[in-house]
């Protein structure tokens, strides 16, 4: 009896030792992250050649997607966090799997565009014409909100659907009259097609479009102090980026990551605005209006719905956390 007794303590021990052993180990899990070719995303790059997460105690392994397979890469579960546009990660919640977004790194501002063709130079000569968009992405929504803000009903423009990635091959056919895409492929488009022109695009319409850093809820709650130092790491990229000094030097570490010339590179950057802390603290407060994340994300929400993406309008406030950005700030002062 003893020695039953005795066996069944030592493997109680075991057992412990055992889960003390694989808590410990998952304190340490490598976080993974998706991420793909936009500015805002692409600069983590900086973070990641100069060795800052390294320097901050965490341990973040980087895997480079298409924007649609990163998505994908992250409803899989093959990573932890992903970065999304507000609507995008609206999308992937509702059909695939809920994020929290706790970073707000930009908007855009400019690099989202509705490109038209030669003889085309303004939202209302699209009356009657064809625009090969991706529907239910956030270029369908740049051309519904510029053609609201036109006066123009959607009902006077005709809907291509078309994978973004395929815009300027498509406006190039001759196919449609213009087409909506994001950097690089708005660039694309604009090269592929001599005389064509951006007729609308997010610099006019800002905060219609944030991109953010949408963490698994799961990961968020086993590792909050981990992806508290992501944001640390974020917002030294972010000053590093802001210092006129270091321009040259991002530029050529964000135009390596996706294999193109620092002057080529430029554009898109200047197309991305990337927030300062300052800026993103009142970014994340709640209001109505593109100028919160919040009321971006409620028009997004809506215009989702409104495309049948999905059928009832989601609980906002579980896709959105200030609280890591609130605790850095507060940190830094």
């Amino acid at each position: 009896m003893f020695k039953h007794k005795k066996t069944a303590f030592k493997a109680t021990l075991l057992t412990v030792a055992g889960l003390l052993a694989g808590s410990a180990l998952s304190a340490k899990e490598t976080l993974k992250i998706a991420y793909s070719d936009w500015p805002g995303w692409v600069a983590w790059q900086i973070g990641i050649d100069k060795g800052w997460f390294k320097e901050a105690g965490v341990d973040v392994e980087f895997l480079w997607f298409d924007y649609v397979a990163s998505m994908d890469a992250y409803v899989a579960g093959q990573v932890d966090a992903v970065p999304m546009t507000n609507g995008d990660a609206l999308v992937t919640g509702a059909t695939g799997k809920p994020s929290v977004g706790i970073i707000i790194n930009d908007y855009s501002n400019g690099n989202d565009m509705i490109v038209a063709a030669p003889g085309i130079n303004s939202l209302a000569d699209l009356k009657g014409k064809k625009v090969g968009i991706e529907e239910g992405f956030v270029e369908h929504l740049l051309l519904l909100k510029g053609l609201e803000q036109a006066g123009i009903d959607a009902s006077e423009v005709e809907i291509v659907n078309t994978p973004t990635d395929e815009t300027p091959q498509v406006l190039a056919s001759g196919a449609v009259d213009a087409v909506g895409a994001w950097q690089p492929n708005s660039g694309e488009a604009l090269k592929a097609v001599a005389g064509s022109k951006p007729i609308f695009t997010s610099a006019d319409t800002p905060g219609i479009i944030y991109d953010l850093l949408c963490v698994d809820p799961e990961s968020l709650e086993a590792h909050p102090e981990e992806w508290a130092k992501v944001v640390q790491v974020w917002y030294r990229i972010v000053d590093y980026i802001k210092d006129e000094d270091n321009i040259d030097e991002a530029l050529e570490i964000l135009a390596a990551r996706v294999s193109i010339s620092p002057e080529e590179y430029e554009p898109f950057f200047e197309g991305t605005y990337i927030l300062s802390l300052e800026e993103a603290l009142k970014v994340w407060q709640e209001a109505d209006g593109l100028e919160s994340v919040y009321g971006s994300t409620i028009l997004a929400d809506k215009f989702n719905v409104d495309q049948g993406v999905y059928e009832e309008p989601l609980k906002i406030g579980k896709y959105l956390d200030p609280s890591f950005t609130l605790k850095y700030a507060k940190s830094v002062k």
